[in-house]
């Protein structure tokens, strides 16, 4: 019992993910068409993508980036704002919540020496909704659009016709939350003297650029899933424990789900009828109580308006803190900084989130009159 509560607390969408799948085998046993439930190429692509990233982060090619862009950083409203730019660009190639995981620890690293709680709190805060935001604007910035991009078949000038004025939008948002933050002067810190490895950070962009060749559907899945294994064993074979497992597991689950549930008549039909036309706004009422990513495979079984859905899937990622899991990456760490004020994080991160989603779900529905 003590090891199922510690893997829901570890793994809470898995956990509920694998749950909801069991529940319908019991209607729909296991039989040949299970396989065609999972999509193999968006798994891969994401082993791929993990691998690579995995890769880069190990060598500290991020690292090396943003020390040299904090140099520039001489006052806390111009360090938030460096900040907060860094991790709206970078989602963009590595998910969101690889960049969280990378610079919001750094972050709190370089406040220690800025005593200004109330502005690391809204940097960290606006890292997290740059992160979430950005990540929306590329099929790799997150898993939900890596297989809603498959799923439908977009093409890549589609994908930005959806999600481009959103990310715009987003930035324009995120540069004026940024004014909030005091012209405080600071001092970032001394970046440190680092030397790249070459051949391990050829061999990781190599990687991530053959990933990326297979989103746009340039080469099979197969290349992409030899390439990475081979690159693993051949550089560094830690990289294969540093893939989120747990993420293909929960993506293999909800696949299993989603086929299973389209194969009751009397619920899929139900699922479609309260989906149609209302895409966006079913997609964001599911986020915020089970996340963007699960919402997106879950309801993607169910309609064909996979440009509404996309949408909803990424601005659904804003509001509460369990919409994107991203951002509990960015509250977990903040939590056990020495002084976090935890009741003020989560106000600041309401505000700052709901706003956010306000302002874009009215620029969705004016456009949608246009």
């Amino acid at each position: 019992m003590n090891r199922l509560k510690a893997l829901f607390r570890a793994q809470p969408v898995l956990v509920i993910a694998f749950c909801a799948a069991l529940v319908t085998v019991f209607f729909i046993p296991p039989d040949g068409a299970y396989a065609g439930y999972i999509n193999c190429t968006v798994l891969i692509q994401l082993f791929g993508l993990m691998t690579a990233v995995a890769g880069v982060r190990s060598v500290g090619l991020f690292d090396a980036v943003t020390d040299a862009l904090l140099i520039r950083a001489g006052n806390v409203r111009r360090l938030g704002c460096i900040l907060m730019l860094i991790c709206f660009f970078s989602s963009m190639l590595v998910t969101n919540d690889v960049v969280l995981l990378t610079f919001v620890p750094m972050t709190l690293l370089v406040f220690r020496r800025i005593p200004d709680e109330k502005s690391r709190i809204l940097t960290v805060v606006l890292e997290t909704a740059a992160a979430n935001l950005g990540s929306m604007l590329t099929p790799v910035g997150n898993p939900q659009n890596l297989f809603l991009y498959d799923r439908y078949r977009l093409t890549a000038g589609e994908f930005l016709r959806v999600l481009l004025p959103y990310g715009v939008l987003s930035l324009i948002c995120l540069m004026l939350l940024c004014l909030l933050l005091p012209r405080t002067p600071c001092e970032a810190g001394k970046p440190e003297k680092r030397t790249l490895p070459r051949g391990k950070t050829a061999a990781y962009l190599a990687l991530f650029f053959v990933c990326l060749l297979c989103v746009f559907r340039l080469i099979p899945d197969w290349a992409v899933l030899i390439v990475a294994v081979g690159t693993a064993l051949a550089v560094d074979r830690s990289l294969l424990k540093k893939v989120d497992y747990a993420l293909l597991a929960t993506f293999v689950c909800f696949f299993v789900f989603v086929g299973n549930v389209a194969r009751v008549e009397a619920v899929s039909s139900l699922l479609r009828r309260l989906l149609a036309g209302r895409e966006l706004a079913v997609s964001v009422l599911l986020s915020q109580g089970i996340s963007n990513v699960p919402a997106a495979v879950m309801l993607a079984g169910f309609t064909e308006n996979g440009k509404a859905l996309l949408l909803g899937a990424n601005l659904g990622g804003l509001g509460t803190m369990i919409a994107s899991l991203a951002s509990l990456i960015s509250f977990q760490f903040y939590r056990k900084a020495e002084g976090a004020q935890t009741g003020r994080y989560f106000r600041s991160f309401t505000a700052v989130n709901f706003g956010l989603l306000v302002v874009l779900l009215l620029f969705a529905a004016v456009a949608a009159h246009i």
